[in-house]
């Protein structure tokens, strides 16, 4: 409490002294006069008495000092001003006070009370500077990147000492910022002389602090680290940024997704707004991967209530329970259900009336869906046909059926009936009436989703190894799941009636040299790649189009739209009732012959 009442000493001193020291100013003598002196001295002393309350009702004299923020600032500046406008009144009354004395004032109350404060916050930073480099506990970081997210680092490493966090110099390939200092840390070169840089510097830690970079540049950065023998960090990249909001703790070891990052892609938040706010969502499939993070994208743009629907319990309960702490403003409704049960589908769209609509449930893990093609049927197709179905019925505005790039010639069971609930959507599409669009979004892999090969290879290298690869020359395209979720959010925004549209996966990556590269950021030893061989229902590269299918551009870069060949409306009616058949009474035989007679492309194998 005793330091409340020195801060309003000391405020209410330095603040009074603004009024004589604007005279002297003004005029360029303390041997003012009687005339100025009485002037003067009746302003400065009604000053005191304004100042006061001002300081109290501001309660400037709670601000803590050693932490003097923006927030503060603008506190004070708001105080000053209502003192400036005071005596100006005052000087009026005044004939003897020089009108720009209240100016001359302000200007020297806020250089004399922010001053005081910095003067503090600055001797206290350096203090704790100095005792965290006197317990030699402090890394050495040399930070690659100076725009402003590392500026922003080495400014909260600076503030913030006991997190042992001492940034020495900084690198970037912008010649215009070498030779500068930034928060007063040299940038000393750019990224080529990293390792001369780190040695001149005696730098124990890299910390890559571009969250725009692509995954090449990152690696490049690695692995000169690494050779250098320093430890290396990454800050998060932009899509995991909220706002502004940069902390230490943000910063975490270089992952997978980091070395196979892509420039950000840019989104068309108006348009995406235009059909998600305020609507009603149902996401089915929201406990997996892709369907949960297609809601934590969703909820970012204030609908007015999102359906949660999914089979499995479990994970639709973490969802939830995740949302209603960070999202308490939402109304969630939690359903459980089976896109397979017609009627559990109607009631629900009976029961809250969706607007916009994202299918994202399915049975995806390709070998075991070849031991299993009844139900892949039952779910991959029926499953989207019951949802589409009920889209049509119930005047759904939006319907985004999410598929993958297995439905290109396909060669599995799972990749085939994807592809015929791509030609289902587009034909229900053709019965829409007006303000209704019917799509589907079609992508590659995505990095950590569940039965991916990133969790497995992970187990494997906590296990001690071997990492198993199924062929040496397998490759496929990968993004990350939030990339791959605001994407899809786009095209449900570019509104394409019957279009299947194909995002932009970048340069396919060898599943080898993913396995390599987890062993590498693991810090592991010995861990072995080993060679399976390929499973049923594989192939070795994963294609994005047909050959008799071409792409369209659209409004927006990373997105292309396919040219489908539409089949028969009544030829797929009867084929999909045979097979529905055939996938009730398990006959797999049929089921795998029905599915190549209405993919011709396919190759499923018939036994």
């Amino acid at each position: 409490m005793r330091s409340v009442h020195v801060k309003f000493l000391v405020d209410l001193l330095v603040w009074g002294a603004a009024i004589p020291v604007a005279f002297w100013l003004r005029l360029g003598s303390f041997d003012l006069g009687s005339q100025y002196f009485k002037a003067m001295l009746y302003l400065s002393l009604m000053g005191v008495v304004y100042k006061s309350i001002l300081i109290l009702y501001f309660r400037m004299n709670f601000q803590v000092w050693q932490r003097f923020s923006l927030n503060d600032l603008g506190v004070l500046l708001k105080a000053v001003t209502a003192s400036f406008l005071i005596s100006t009144a005052i000087s009026f009354y005044l004939p003897s006070v020089p009108r720009s004395v209240p100016l001359i004032a302000l200007l020297v109350s806020i250089a004399g009370l922010t001053g005081i404060r910095f003067l503090v916050r600055s001797s206290y930073e350096n203090a704790r500077r100095v005792v965290s480099i006197g317990t030699g506990t402090s890394k050495r970081v040399m930070v690659i990147g100076a725009g402003d997210a590392g500026s922003m680092f080495v400014r909260e490493m600076l503030r913030h000492p006991e997190q042992g966090l001492m940034p020495v110099a900084l690198l970037d390939d912008d010649m215009s910022l070498r030779g500068k200092r930034i928060h007063g840390v040299p940038v000393a070169g750019g990224l080529d002389q990293l390792t001369s840089t780190a040695r001149k510097f005696q730098a124990d830690m890299v910390l890559f602090a571009i969250p725009s970079a692509t995954g090449e540049v990152i690696r490049k950065v690695v692995n000169t680290a690494k050779s250098a023998g320093l430890t290396y960090k990454v800050v998060p990249a932009l899509y995991e940024l909220v706002g502004d909001q940069i902390q230490i703790s943000q910063i975490r070891d270089v992952n997978l997704e980091d070395l196979l990052r892509r420039p950000p892609a840019e989104l068309d938040i108006a348009r995406i707004s235009d059909y998600l706010k305020q609507k009603v969502i149902l996401v089915t499939g929201a406990g997996g991967s892709i369907g949960s993070e297609v809601v934590r994208q969703i909820v970012r743009f204030y609908p007015r209530k999102v359906i949660l629907f999914g089979r499995g319990e479990n994970s639709i309960f973490t969802l939830q329970q995740e949302l209603l702490r960070n999202w308490p403003e939402i109304e969630f409704i939690t359903l459980i259900g089976d896109v397979r049960d017609e009627e559990r589908l109607r009631f629900v769209f009976q029961q809250y009336r969706p607007q916009v609509v994202f299918h994202a449930a399915a049975h995806k893990h390709v070998p075991l869906m070849e031991d299993s093609p009844d139900q892949a049927v039952l779910n991959n197709i029926f499953g989207t046909r019951n949802v589409a179905r009920m889209c049509l019925d119930y005047a759904v505005e939006r319907f985004v059926n999410i598929s993958t790039d297995k439905a290109v010639n396909p060669t599995s069971v799972m990749g085939t009936t994807k592809r015929i609930a791509e030609m289902l959507v587009a034909n229900y599409a053709q019965k829409v009436g007006p303000g209704q669009a019917f799509m589907s979004v079609r992508f590659g892999n995505v990095l950590g989703s569940r039965g991916s090969v990133v969790p497995t290879f992970m187990r494997q290298i906590k296990e001690g190894g071997p990492i198993t690869v199924t062929h040496p020359e397998m490759t496929r395209y990968f993004m990350t799941i939030p990339e791959a979720s605001r994407l899809v959010l786009q095209a449900g925004g570019l509104a394409g009636n019957g279009n299947v549209y194909v995002l932009d996966m970048g340069q396919p990556v060898k599943i080898a040299d993913l396995a390599h590269d987890l062993i590498q950021l693991s810090g592991a030893k010995n861990i072995e790649v080993t060679y399976t061989g390929m499973r049923p229902g594989e192939k070795l590269y994963e294609e994005l189009l047909t050959s008799s299918e071409g792409v369209t551009k659209t409004s927006h870069q990373e997105i292309l739209v396919a040219r489908l060949e539409k089949p028969d409306e009544a030829w797929l009616r009867e084929k999909l009732e045979l097979l529905h058949r055939a996938a009730l009474s398990s006959n797999y035989v049929s089921v795998r012959s029905l599915l190549r007679e209405i993919v011709p492309e396919s190759s499923v194998k018939l036994s």
